[in-house]
């Protein structure tokens, strides 16, 4: 059981207790990191004005667990408790990178994670139970990358010193080793914030209708010429697309990419889409029944 102390004097320092094999970016050398030191800007406080007339005070979650989080506030680093969820989706589940509602621990009570504040762009992580993990990006530069590429390395030479954990590279192959076992958020030197989670077995796309369209445009506006509505760009007659490849209007690696790009999209939909998936295994099905039917037949010989 935690305690905190309140102090009647500005504070000049703070001292935040980590496990020896737990290294955390809270602690600072020089001086408090505060939401300011994390993004905190004029129009997230003055959306929060009215949590303030409640008794809250905003931070940001800098690494989550289970039930605890531990949160840079506007008096420094603290430990805060996560209130259960009470079936209002994730609003209550806080990731790294969220910024948050804290009350302040009372007498009798410890401090607490209230609320989960509106969330902007994201990065998804996938689990083996197609349930996900977030975290929370603004003004964040974050480190992708399978294990051991030495990503906590580069977030270090970024940073100007060393605040994150790293391994040395094994002896037999030269290859480095899995190290980070937690997402950590640490403050950049000239503003933003550094987000270093652990290494990614793949990454993919989620919920990216709107970023294909944007980023190709001229695919799209190509295609409302096309004979069909639901053209696939293949072999279609009339196709608008591929008349513009084959004229030098659009590269056919760029169409590649889109299609690429719309399968992996579609496919990462059909994850939590019932239907979708279904209408996608339909055509497989259509062939297993045919490729069983004809096995089945007397004329068929193996």
């Amino acid at each position: 059981m935690s305690a905190v102390r309140r102090d009647p004097l500005p504070r000049v320092s703070t001292l935040f207790h980590q496990h020896a094999s737990h290294p955390s970016a809270l602690s600072h050398p020089s001086r408090v990191l505060t939401p300011a030191d994390h993004g905190w800007d004029t129009v997230r406080e003055r959306s929060f004005a009215p949590s303030r007339g409640e008794g809250l005070v905003p931070g940001r979650v800098v690494r989550a667990e289970r039930g605890l989080c531990n949160v840079v506030a506007e008096t420094g680093p603290v430990r805060a408790m996560v209130l259960p969820s009470s079936g209002t989706g994730d609003r209550l589940t806080p990731c790294t990178g969220d910024w948050v509602a804290v009350r302040p621990a009372g007498p009798a009570t410890s401090t607490t994670v209230v609320e989960v504040l509106e969330r902007r762009p994201s990065v998804v992580r996938s689990t083996s139970s197609r349930t996900s993990l977030t975290a929370v990006l603004s003004g964040t530069v974050v480190l992708l990358g399978p294990s051991g590429a030495g990503k906590s390395t580069l977030g270090n030479r970024v940073l100007g010193e060393d605040l994150l954990a790293t391994g040395a590279v094994r002896g037999s192959d030269g290859k480095g080793r899995h190290t980070t076992a937690w997402r950590e958020l640490v403050p950049l030197p000239h503003g933003g914030v550094l987000l270093d989670p652990p290494g990614l077995r793949g990454s993919g796309l989620h919920d990216a209708d709107d970023g294909l369209e944007h980023t190709f445009a001229k695919v799209d506006e190509l295609a409302r010429d096309c004979r069909f509505a639901n053209c696939a760009h293949a072999t279609e007659p009339g196709c608008a697309v591929l008349a513009a490849v084959e004229d030098g209007r659009l590269t056919r690696r760029r169409l590649d990419s889109y299609q690429r790009l719309q399968r992996e999209n579609i496919y990462a939909a059909s994850r939590t889409d019932a239907r979708l998936r279904a209408e996608l295994e339909r055509p497989m099905k259509q062939i297993s029944r045919q490729a069983r039917a004809l096995m089945q037949s007397p004329h068929f010989k193996a």
